[in-house]
């Protein structure tokens, strides 16, 4: 008996045909050769009447939709897996959608493709899916994101028993419109399996702020008035069709007149929310008015000072009240430079338990305990899991300060001493953390000169419970501009800027682009309460009069003197001023060993033993002192500056044989590069070999100048600089 033949289920009522649907999905718009993004919601259409002939829901739709456009046309949907948000590994081939039983089905179709998107893939099928899919950049939903060139291909939207509420167009307008109030952009990394291999990559997404206060709504109603979409009922539900073009252009319009449009609810400030989710944490700052170097070191040492964070607001409000002082704001997911502003953390507690009950050790103790920016995590582990996320410094009694501000991972530190004392089988970790859409803060002492031209000072404060990385450098900085606003008649103007390390440098002059021009050279301190003579680190242009009259002044003050390498001694901020685009000369000063010494760059770095107690205060003092004396010199040498000007980047003399064999490579790119951000870049594998050419990228030198003065190979260098290009941050000239 065939199927359907004298079947009582024959008799049962259906709610659609395939052809029924087909007339429909013409009737919205769809045509032969078009581009088609579709979500459905197959459930809600009901019950086909083909399925009682043996087909199931998928295919009757999917034979409807392909039938419409043709052997021309190519259809996309969603497969959402969401891995990097979850930490989970993504496989092309076998992670499941989250998304729908549709997508699921059609990546499974011979012929059909699945984008390399550990987030929101996509899969399609048709002849333009591989100009689609294949080589995306590695922001969700930015330029030339799938989104993007589905728009500038014309292609439909076509949502089957949804409504046009559900589309990512939501989140691809918003991206690309600067963004919008209760979103910004995050950086998730993770493991894309590709030729069945594990591939690290990093991914852009704007997340929605989660304090309680919007959720998206339908523009449909609206792009109906406007005749822009067409909808029609079928089976139990309907379907929507609309170009994406107009849907984007009428998202881009409504968001410029209100950029909380597409949210739920009145507009609100979102650090108030996200406070009022998380909490706040007050610390009580016990420093003097006008508080020594030693006071100030005292005070704030051991506050919990991660990039973003409650404890790093603390103590430079403390600093505020020192000395005149702007602090500066930039909202987390602000783009600066190639940089993005993180979230601010805040850890509520953890500790590392014995399955007994005994508490080994807590963040309470000491905040050095938790990686900065771990991930929240609770349960029990295994001594061989527990290792994998336990980190040990290589002082056997210290504990290490590790921090993964743009990875996604948990993580517990300890001495040496204690991990090796941790024999049983298994352990109880409890790491409870928030993270929370708020704002970057750097502060900015100015001290007024007869010029605006200015010479700039530069510490960073975001290291917590440290005294000579970061502490001593900062109260340096605050009691020389204490000094210096009780002076007249200086030529220059002098900015102090207190940040949080490489992201603060990145925000403040990305926002302050037209200051870069008027700084004419800068010292970054860093390191002054150790026991060992001053380290300079010179600009990376280095043959300038900055660098000249700087060394000149160090050397006679401290004759045990040694001078760095610009590029891999003890990189801080100094790289961002003197990197591509900007070229502030900036040197650096610290007191540091040589790298080739067991202990570089001092004893007690990054870790539990850099204390008051283990900190040279005379050292720190003298190096104030020093600090002035340099700045007396810059002073003096403003007077003679039309003829030796302090700031002199000099092109490099190359052979017009070398221009034309090798080209020279010019950066697209502002500032030391966010190596995070690009997928194809991977510290891991180029170590500090693309520091070497990042920062010889300064439109002058040639490859083969390049590989010289860094000491790399010809082919190196070119096959890093190849990367550079594809992720179109070079160009050739």
């Amino acid at each position: 008996m065939t199927r359907g033949q004298n079947n009582p289920m024959t008799q049962k009522k259906f709610d659609y045909t395939k052809d029924e649907l087909k007339k429909a999905l013409i009737s919205v718009g769809l045509q032969k050769g078009d581009i088609v993004i579709c979500h459905l919601g197959m459930s809600k259409l009901g019950t086909p009447k083909e399925i009682y002939e043996g087909k199931s829901k998928f295919d009757v739709i999917y034979e409807a939709i392909t039938e419409t456009i043709g052997p021309q046309g190519t259809l996309i949907t969603p497969t959402f897996s969401y891995s990097f948000c979850k930490g989970e590994i993504f496989d092309p081939l076998e992670t499941p959608s989250e998304v729908g039983y549709f997508g699921e089905a059609l990546r499974k179709i011979k012929g059909a493709k699945r984008s390399l998107e550990p987030i929101f893939s996509v899969a399609g099928i048709g002849p333009k899916v591989d100009e689609l899919l294949d080589d995306l950049p590695n922001d969700c939903y930015g330029k030339d994101s799938v989104y993007d060139r589905l728009r500038q291909r014309n292609a439909k939207l076509c949502n089957i028993g949804v409504s046009l509420y559900y589309t990512p167009f939501i989140h691809h307008a918003e991206r690309m419109a600067g963004g919008v109030p209760y979103r910004f952009l995050k950086l998730f990394s993770g493991y894309i399996k590709k030729d069945g291999k594990l591939v690290k990559e990093n991914w852009i997404y704007m997340v929605r702020v989660l304090g309680d206060f919007s959720e998206p709504v339908s523009i449909e109603p609206d792009a109906s008035k406007l005749n822009l979409c067409r909808s029609v009922n079928v089976g139990l539900g309907k379907i929507a069709c609309a170009k994406s073009q107009d849907f984007y252009d009428l998202y881009q319009s409504k968001l410029s007149e209100d950029p909380w449009y597409l949210a739920r609810g009145p507009a609100c400030n979102p650090i108030e929310a996200e406070k009022t989710r998380v909490g706040v944490k007050e610390y009580d700052v016990d420093m003097p008015e006008n508080a020594n170097i030693e006071q100030m070191v005292r005070a704030l040492w051991c506050l919990p000072r991660d990039i973003v964070s409650d404890g790093y607001d603390a103590a430079l409000e403390a600093l505020s009240k020192q000395v005149p002082m702007t602090i500066y704001e930039y909202p987390t997911g602000t783009e600066c430079f190639t940089w993005i502003v993180p979230e601010k953390w805040t850890c509520h507690k953890a500790y590392l338990e014995a399955m007994d009950g005994r508490r080994l050790f807590s963040y309470s103790d000491n905040p050095l305990h938790v990686v900065s920016y771990s991930l929240p995590f609770e349960g029990e582990v295994s001594r061989e899991e527990l290792f994998k996320h336990l980190h040990v410094h290589r002082l056997p009694e210290a504990i290490p300060f590790v921090y993964k501000y743009y990875e996604r991972d948990w993580g517990l530190c300890c001495s040496k001493v204690l991990k090796d004392s941790l024999t049983d089988e298994r352990y109880r970790v409890v790491i409870k953390t928030d993270f929370s859409y708020s704002t970057l803060k750097v502060g900015e002492v100015v001290v007024p000169g007869e010029s605006e031209e200015c010479f700039v000072l530069c510490a960073h404060l975001c290291h917590p419970c440290m005294v000579n990385d970061d502490m001593a450098g900062v109260a340096v900085g605050i009691d020389v501009m204490r000094e210096l606003l009780k002076r007249k008649k200086l030529r220059y103007t002098y900015r102090f800027i207190i940040l949080p390390e490489t992201i603060g440098s990145a925000a403040y002059l990305s926002h302050n682009e037209a200051l870069i021009p008027k700084m004419r050279g800068g010292l970054f301190l860093d390191v002054l309460g150790a026991s060992h003579p001053h380290m300079l680190k010179p600009s990376i242009v280095g043959d300038v009069q900055i660098d000249k009259c700087i060394h000149r002044i160090v050397k006679e003050h401290d004759p045990q003197v040694w001078l760095g390498d610009p590029i891999n001694d003890l990189l801080n901020d100094e790289r961002m001023f003197n990197a591509p685009g900007i070229g502030v000369p900036m040197l650096s000063l610290s007191r540091t060993i040589p790298r080739h010494e067991i202990d570089f760059p001092y004893r007690e770095y990054h870790s539990s033993l850099d204390t008051p107690e283990n900190a040279d205060f005379p050292n720190i003092y003298d190096s104030r002192d020093l600090v002035l004396k340099i700045i007396d010199a810059v002073d003096v040498l403003e007077k003679s500056r039309a003829h030796k000007p302090l700031r002199q980047i000099r092109p490099v003399r190359t052979s017009i044989d070398a221009l034309e064999e090798n080209g020279v490579p010019k950066p697209k790119f502002k500032g030391e590069l966010f190596c995070s951000r690009f997928k194809r870049i991977d510290y891991d594998t180029m170590g500090r070999d693309i520091f070497n050419i990042i920062f010889r990228l300064d439109g002058h030198r040639t490859v083969a100048d390049i590989a010289q003065q860094s000491g790399m190979s010809f082919t190196r260098v070119k096959e890093i600089l190849g990367i550079l290009e594809k992720e179109k941050l070079i160009e050739w000239g």
